[in-house]
């Protein structure tokens, strides 16, 4: 299947250089201008409030470009500040306006026009300086003579002594004029810190910085940090982006000297180190030493990945910003080189962030990750000419074969075909500009069509084959997983809680998939007693499972207590109670007749009688337990029940595992359970 790929290209910045600063005396901010101009700086700073933009019915003094530069600005030999220099370049925006009829206002335009275009500009320009945290704004008055007043001419500048700012802050400058003849002029600068200049000595604050060294060791590269002993420092290592914040990578406060390893394949060209001492407001240098290592960027082609997005975006993840170039080729079926379309598609040009030294290209079928499975399709491609031309040709590893040509080729020979499935619609749209498309044919019509029913008859059959397949693997899931049974019991004590645990984590070994509430406090205290209920016997009634009642002296008084009181009894029960929650349901499904099938009852005959057990409840199989495991087990298991042997042997199983907790709950038949009200009649036959 022919599929387009992007080949991606980058290349790298220079190197920052180290400045040297012109250094500035005294604290106050000047202002000086282009000769021919004269310019004042009001006092202090001015409240910054742009406005609207106004039409200027005459020629008017706008700023048109903004410099910056860098100076110091010292109040001793050894105490400077880093400032900012500020440069505005001045134009004249605007006519003057005209009469309609030169004749009919001649005598007006001698009086009135001859003056203004005799007269001088003033402008007053706002100049906005933030720097986190300083936002500042000065006010500067400009005045340009008649002489040098030239519509869409330029007339100088007017230069700002300074903003002062931190190393390595990022500043943004603002100018405009009061009022506002056009949008404001804007400036982003990333100041350099105390490495990137010429001020170690000059500014206090860059002579207590700790200064990292790179070196090489073999293949890995060494850090080390001249910083005197029992001194702390941080130390970061982050991947620098140009569009959005920093990557971190690795962070550590150490203390002085260190000296770190580096592997050379975590290496990339954006990768810097930033250190600064571990005290309040310190300034922090960075260094990025990898921008022209080839080791960096050999392994930043390796983490590099592209992603084609659906349904023609792209999208490429690498360490570090890249510059990049996608353009289309084609791929034949059988691999090979990916060839240029013909004629060729407009490329792409898609700036992601920074640049590279050398081409490397990145390949990604557009096929696999939009379109589905491979396909043995055609693929066309669409020239639109002038005058709305086309024509169309299919490309093949021979080449762009036209769809109506007398060629020997497969396309040649389906070219009509291809050419009514286009426009019937049947064919995939891959790309579309001005210029061309691109188009999926599918060609599995065309393939062996007298062998279509035969293969229909096999896929068929095979589909046969798989659903019987799959019901049988449905049916052995089923068996596997075993049948759903909910545990009811009433817990009368500590012991008897012990024995119903015995008894649901022996019948999880059948296999049952046994519910019981003692497994689920958390959920049964979410929930409450009741919703838990209705929520498990739903499931276990759905998926065709059994309620199991285990009777107790404690289960029947409960039960004796609802046939006598009905639904209206207020006794409170434990919040974890689900038995005496349970009766409202259970009651009336045996009331009404429809608790077989549904229902098994059980009880431990060393703790209760058989004729202790409601009438009620005799309408489903109530089995004693141990002595009647084996029917109990059966009953649990339904149909499809394991070989008598087999089953006579789980059954000893589940007895063995029931007898120690079965010990320490026998007690005199009749005798109530210490901790709970036992009423009359849980001993009684009725």
């Amino acid at each position: 299947m022919p599929v387009p790929w992007f080949l991606l290209s980058l290349a790298l910045g220079r190197s920052p250089v180290v400045l040297s600063l012109e250094r500035l005396a005294g604290p106050q901010d000047t202002v000086r201008c282009s000769p021919g101009l004269s310019c004042h700086l009001w006092d202090g700073d001015v409240l910054c409030l742009p406005g609207s933009i106004v039409s200027a019915p005459e020629p008017v003094l706008v700023p048109t470009h903004l410099q910056t530069e860098l100076v110091l600005r010292c109040h001793q030999e050894t105490d400077c500040e880093l400032c900012v220099r500020v440069v505005i370049h001045l134009t004249v925006h605007g006519h003057w306006e005209k009469p309609e009829d030169e004749e009919q206002f001649e005598r007006a335009a001698d009086l009135e026009f001859e003056e203004p275009r005799n007269a001088s500009l003033q402008a007053q320009v706002m100049l906005s300086f933030q720097a986190y945290p300083t936002a500042r704004c000065v006010l500067l008055e400009v005045q340009v003579p008649a002489a040098l007043v030239q519509p869409g001419q330029s007339v100088g500048s007017v230069v700002f002594d300074c903003f002062e700012a931190a190393l390595g802050a990022e500043v943004r400058i603002w100018s405009y004029t009061q009022p506002r003849y056009q949008k404001e002029l804007n400036f982003t600068q990333q100041l350099p810190d105390c490495r990137g200049l010429e001020v170690r000595d000059s500014i206090q604050s860059c002579q207590a910085l700790p200064w990292p060294n790179v070196s090489a060791d073999g293949d890995d590269v060494r850090l080390v940090l001249e910083v005197s002993e029992e001194r702390h420092f941080g130390l970061s290592l982050y991947w620098n982006q140009v569009q959005g914040p920093m990557k971190p990578w690795w962070h550590r406060n150490l203390t002085g000297p260190q000296t770190i390893t580096l592997n050379h394949t975590d290496l990339v060209p954006c990768l810097c180190i930033q250190v600064w001492p571990l005290e309040l407001d310190s300034v922090r240098t960075s260094i990025c030493p990898f921008r022209k290592d080839p080791r960096a960027h050999r392994n930043l082609w390796r983490a590099t990945r592209l992603q084609l997005l659906h349904p023609l975006g792209w999208q490429l993840e690498a360490p570090c910003s890249l510059t990049a170039e996608a353009t289309l080729c084609w791929q034949a079926l059988g691999g090979g080189p990916c060839q240029s379309l013909v004629p060729p598609l407009p490329r792409e040009n898609v700036t992601v962030n920074v640049s590279s030294w050398e081409k490397v290209q990145l390949q990604e079928c557009l096929w696999s990750d939009s379109l589905g499975p491979l396909k043995d399709d055609m693929l066309l491609m669409e020239t639109r000419g002038p005058q709305d031309n086309r024509s169309l040709c299919a490309l093949e590893p021979s080449g762009c074969t036209p769809l109506l040509s007398r060629a020997s080729t497969r396309a040649a020979r389906l070219g009509e075909q291809l050419l009514q499935d286009l426009q019937s619609g049947q064919c995939l749209q891959l790309w579309n500009d001005d210029l061309g498309a691109l188009w999926a044919c599918p060609m599995d019509k065309y393939i062996h069509r007298r062998w279509a029913l035969v293969w229909m008859a096999c896929l068929l059959f095979a589909a046969v084959l798989f659903l019987l397949l799959l019901l049988k693997k449905d049916h052995v899931k089923a068996a596997s997983r075993g049948r759903a049974a909910l545990l009811l019991y009433s817990a009368d004590d500590a012991d008897f809680e012990l024995l119903v645990g015995a008894l649901a984590s022996a019948l999880c070994q059948l296999p049952l998939r046994v519910a019981v509430d003692l497994w689920s406090r958390r959920e049964l205290s979410a929930q409450g007693p009741l919703a838990w209920f209705h929520a498990q016997r739903r499931q276990t009634l759905q998926e065709g499972g059994v309620v199991v009642l285990l009777f107790s002296p404690g289960a029947v008084a409960l039960c004796h207590e609802w046939l006598q009181d009905g639904a209206s009894a207020t006794r409170a029960h434990g919040p974890h109670d689900a038995f005496a929650a349970s009766l409202n349901c259970v009651l009336p499904d045996f009331m009404q007749g429809r608790a077989p099938g549904r229902y098994v009852g059980a009880y431990f005959d060393s703790l209760l009688r058989r004729d202790a057990v409601p009438s009620l409840f005799l309408a489903v199989p109530v089995l004693a337990l141990p002595s009647q495991l084996p029917d109990f087990l059966r009953a649990l298991q339904g149909p499809g029940v394991p070989h008598p042997g087999r089953l006579a042997d789980r059954a000893e199983q589940v007895s063995q595992a029931l007898q120690p907790a079965l010990d320490c709950c026998v007690r005199p038949l009749g005798t109530p359970e210490t901790g709970r009200e036992m009423g009359p009649e849980a001993g009684d036959g009725t």
